[in-house]
């Protein structure tokens, strides 16, 4: 991926998954063999920042008391779903998550800061434990939310009320989808649109369901009730469950599970209706390397070859590259112009 994105000048921002790393590096150093490859991991997180690239926070709570039983990690799913937390645990986790990266990348580029965050199955309601965490650990930025997502199991959440698929917005401090104008962390949601089930039938989307068929776990809910999480066609939330049903689902600009061609016409999308000349907004895209394949790298490609053309309308970035202060003014033009029309509407 960092060498597909090399040759078309793309900036990647690796969500490093912290909690599984410390354990690989936990594991090769209280076994005496590197058998999760640590040491590559890190390599790799090293050359992405020495290639101008980017490594931010991710973590999946429920590995920092994993253990391995049989060769197999086994997870402590009392904390799986970070969003419910308490304060003090979350804070530990960050903190931790926030050291580890700065700790590693910091040797090879001393400007480097982690302050951008991406919760594990983007769970990040209730908020206030989560942005208040976030903003007084030295986080600008989170990246969890799209607008239209929901679940309802494992873990809970409802983005249906997000402001805005695509412009960040300074978050709430009670609700990270609400704005605030004293907000002390920054929401850059996922770009999303509400699709029908037609636009989910992809090669790569029917290949990672067959692999979720493949790989099932079984995780406990605080409550001790059990849930299996699988296969789209099982799970309480998926878009294939009843597809005879007539409503629209939630859409990501995910490269692993669209194609390039789907994925240049939601960017077309996007820029006819948020376009302003003195604005750049951030069209936040989502993959998982894990699922990275050589169908993914063909199909992105075209992607890429039409942002690497058009340098006067799009441009490749990373989260730090962007200016907050001009998205900032972007919200008080729109927030005017909705004013303007009816009075004492101060939200579109």
């Amino acid at each position: 991926m960092l060498d597909q994105f090399d040759r078309y000048g793309a900036k990647l921002t690796i969500m490093a998954e912290v909690a599984e790393i410390a354990q690989y590096g936990r594991y090769a150093s209280e076994h005496g063999t590197d058998r999760f490859h640590y040491g590559e991991i890190v390599t790799q997180l090293e050359d992405a920042i020495r290639r101008g690239h980017d490594v931010q926070l991710h973590l999946h709570p429920s590995y920092v008391n994993a253990r391995t039983e049989d060769g197999r990690w086994l997870q402590d799913w009392s904390e799986y779903d970070f969003a419910r937390l308490g304060v003090e645990r979350m804070t530990e986790l960050v903190k931790f998550g926030k050291s580890f990266l700065e700790n590693l990348l910091q040797r090879i580029d001393s400007s480097y800061r982690c302050h951008v965050f991406r919760a594990a199955n983007w769970s990040v309601v209730p908020s206030r434990n989560i942005v208040r965490v976030l903003a007084e650990n030295g986080f600008h930025i989170d990246s969890s939310v799209f607008k239209y997502g929901k679940r309802n199991k494992g873990v809970r959440f409802d983005y249906s009320n997000a402001p805005s698929a695509l412009v960040p917005w300074r978050a709430g401090d009670e609700d990270i989808c609400t704005t605030s104008e004293t907000g002390r962390l920054w929401e850059f949601p996922i770009y999303a649109e509400q699709r029908w089930i037609g636009a989910f039938l992809t090669p790569q989307r029917i290949a990672r369901a067959s692999l979720g068929a493949l790989h099932r776990h079984r995780f406990a809910q605080s409550n001790d009730e059990a849930t299996s999480v699988g296969a789209p066609a099982k799970t309480k939330h998926g878009i294939f469950r009843k597809p005879w049903r007539v409503r629209k689902h939630a859409w990501k600009a995910d490269f692993n599970q669209c194609t390039g061609t789907q994925l240049i016409n939601a960017l077309g999308r996007a820029e006819g209706a948020h376009t302003r000349p003195d604005v750049h907004l951030p069209f936040v895209l989502i993959g998982h390397s894990k699922l990275f394949s050589r169908f993914n790298e063909w199909s992105i490609q075209s992607l890429l070859e039409f942002i690497a053309r058009r340098p006067e309308r799009y441009q490749f970035s990373r989260f730090r590259d962007i200016d907050l202060a001009a998205v900032a003014q972007y919200w008080q033009q729109v927030e005017q112009a909705v004013a303007d029309v009816e009075p004492g509407v101060s939200r579109p």
